[in-house]
């Protein structure tokens, strides 16, 4: 069995698509996919047939790539209002045989039938630890006792941030085989020693709003969301040069700094303005303005740090695709202090953190498999198998994927 994974990732700004193959315990990225996203806003569907058309574009050009058409999805879903509860559950195992995966699966159920949802839709359920009888382990698998306990952190939204997203999903013929957050994706992509073991934050700058993950040993147990983003960015650059959006969009990605200390007071850029006038934009008075902006949302995102826990963060994360922005990491110092870091997705042909989340829910889908001994795949194996005859398509894959080996240490 090839074991294909793909992961949707519906936002405001551009909807995102990530195809990947786990092999030899290795991830190998097959195909990822951004396109610009119409009817869509902080992350919910406000125009269904516009967010529609912009889906099919993603999942053409992924069709493209790898001569498949995606069926089935991991979905993400917006983390709006979400809320983290901790609970426990219980269940008897077979003494002669130990711990199965099926065990493990029904303890986590049993985890969320006694936590009080208030109505919200279950997005995840994250384990703490198991107990086997007095024994505490993280993965119980083969361990021998009489009862398998469970310490959970259940994650709901509201019933609308689900059902709008999947219920879209499902019209388009995608079978949504599982459903998760940014945060969750997030801290699977970037997690290392430092978040296994500490109490951390991931900083996601999105488009129109900006999420705040806290983290316990690299467990989402708190979120914020911020209502600025790399839009108003944007709008700040449009609103001072009378320029339009698409203009400021490009002079952004094409020419500013996120901070301004290696700016060029000589260098300019020459755009038409909304009266038609050619202007030029120095490169140090406009990194100013976009330094000013990305300093406001990092002020603000360590002050929601400091709300969601009383106690110091050990390491602060940052992404999204401002994040990839020059100079970002001088900045981001200045205003966090040294125990602040870009994230680096350690993926090659996949620099843009704007791609954290999307193929952080395939890690953390896979270690979901592991722990419960599912074995699975997203591709149907006889369409795989005829593409395979007349084309030999796999192959062509394997060959020219845009990034050969992701090199992460899943859980074992």
């Amino acid at each position: 069995m090839k074991h294909i994974y793909t992961s949707i990732d519906i936002g405001s700004d551009s909807v995102k698509i990530a195809v990947c193959q786990l092999f030899n315990n290795k991830l190998n990225l097959l195909a990822a996919s951004s396109v610009k996203s119409n009817g869509i806003k902080k992350g919910l569907i406000n125009n269904v047939e516009l967010a529609k058309e912009s889906i099919e574009k993603a999942l053409n050009e992924i069709e493209e790539m790898i001569g498949i058409r995606v069926k089935k999805v991991i979905a993400n879903i917006p983390s709006i209002n979400a809320e983290f509860k901790m609970s426990t559950g219980k269940t008897n195992i077979n003494e002669d045989i130990g711990v199965l995966g099926k065990d493990i699966a029904r303890v986590l159920e049993n985890s969320v039938r006694n936590a009080d949802l208030n109505d919200n839709e279950v997005v995840n359920i994250l384990p703490i630890d198991f107990g086997v009888d007095e024994q505490i382990v993280t993965d119980p698998k083969g361990k021998t006792g009489k009862i398998l306990t469970a310490r959970t952190i259940i994650v709901t939204t509201p019933k609308k941030n689900v059902y709008s997203v999947v219920t879209l999903l499902e019209s388009m013929g995608l079978e949504v085989v599982d459903i998760s957050l940014n945060g969750i994706g997030d801290i699977n992509i970037f997690k290392n020693q430092d978040t296994v073991s500490g109490i951390g934050a991931v900083i996601n700058i999105g488009y129109d709003k900006t999420e705040v993950s806290l983290y316990n040993k690299s467990i989402m147990v708190k979120n914020s969301v911020i209502d600025l983003g790399s839009q108003n960015i944007d709008n700040d650059i449009s609103y001072i040069y009378k320029i339009n959006n698409a203009d400021s969009i490009r002079i952004k990605e094409k020419f500013a700094l996120a901070h301004k200390r290696y700016a060029s007071k000589s260098d300019y850029y020459e755009v038409n303005n909304k009266l038609g006038e050619k202007i030029k934009i120095n490169q140090f008075e406009l990194s100013e303005v976009v330094m000013s902006r990305i300093e406001e949302i990092l002020i603000l995102a360590r002050k929601e740090i400091n709300l969601l826990t009383k106690r110091e963060v050990d390491y602060i994360i940052i992404t999204g695709g401002t994040s990839s922005m020059d100079n970002f990491n001088i900045i981001c110092e200045e205003v966090l202090g040294n125990i602040a870091s870009i994230g680096n997705i350690r993926i090659l042909g996949v620099r843009n953190n704007k791609y954290s989340s999307v193929i952080g829910n395939i890690v953390y889908f896979i270690n979901k498999l592991r722990l419960k001994s599912v074995d699975y795949t997203m591709i149907d194996e006889d369409e795989l198998e005829e593409k395979n005859n007349k084309s030999n398509i796999m192959n062509v894959i394997n060959d020219t994927m845009l990034g050969k080996v992701f090199g992460y240490f899943f859980n074992d």
